[in-house]
């Protein structure tokens, strides 16, 4: 099934993906297209604002984490988004993982207001949101090894994500984190020459095109020593 805008088969991507109610999930997406067109008019959201953007580089982009860490989708897992946005990847899991237990984090309050509303239009009641800074979330002791998984989409290196969220992991969290393949490579090369970086070590995920040649990604993992 080729969604209204995009050139590419979203429903065969998203059960390569792991999403299990599939017509659930196109619904609540296209859903979020038109709440973040709507909004985009006046809040500036996202400079993607054509269906076909909004379906690759919003959609399948946010998505394609499971396909290369299933696991993810097998047991209840607490995630925090890191400069969450205007709410990818934090709306797209949500919508399509009610395993996913997620907090959508960002310093800017409309973004997380958006999120927000957003997530109860859509009847998400596994997504929060809160607004704030990721280095203060760390030094409070509330937040301090509530997730099992971190992850940000084109916020800021590794490194700096990494000491800026480091206590927020529980003891067996991790990092995975979207990036271009030479934000990748850069990232990797600091993080080894910095040995050991909070425990853990690092890997690379195979480098992979989202659909209709939309861009080259890979995701920058860590497993804890």
């Amino acid at each position: 099934m080729t969604q209204i805008g995009a050139s590419f088969d979203v429903a065969e991507f998203a059960t390569s993906c792991g999403v299990a109610n599939i017509e659930l999930f196109l619904q609540r997406c296209t859903k979020i297209f038109e709440i973040l067109t709507e909004a985009n008019q006046h809040l500036n959201l996202t400079r993607i604002d054509t269906p076909e953007g909004f379906w690759t580089k919003h959609i399948a982009d946010s998505l394609v984490i499971t396909k290369f860490y299933p696991e993810l989708t097998e047991k209840r897992v607490h995630i925090a988004d890191i400069g969450c946005g205007a709410g990818f990847p934090s709306l797209v899991l949500a919508s399509a993982f009610p395993n996913m237990l997620i907090t959508a984090i960002d310093s800017t309050g409309k973004k997380v207001n958006f999120v927000k509303d957003a997530a109860t239009e859509l009847g998400l009641q596994n997504l929060r949101t809160f607004k704030g800074r990721a280095g203060e979330m760390n030094r409070d002791q509330e937040w301090q090894g509530r997730f099992e998984l971190i992850t940000a989409r084109a916020v800021a290196p590794a490194q700096k994500i990494c000491s800026k969220t480091n206590r927020m992991l529980n003891k067996y969290g991790r990092w995975i984190l979207y990036k271009t393949p030479e934000h990748a490579a850069a990232d990797l090369e600091i993080l080894n020459t910095e040995s050991g970086i909070s425990g853990h070590s690092w890997q690379l995920s195979p480098e992979f095109e989202l659909p209709n040649q939309a861009g080259h990604r890979q995701f920058l993992a860590s497993t804890p020593c």
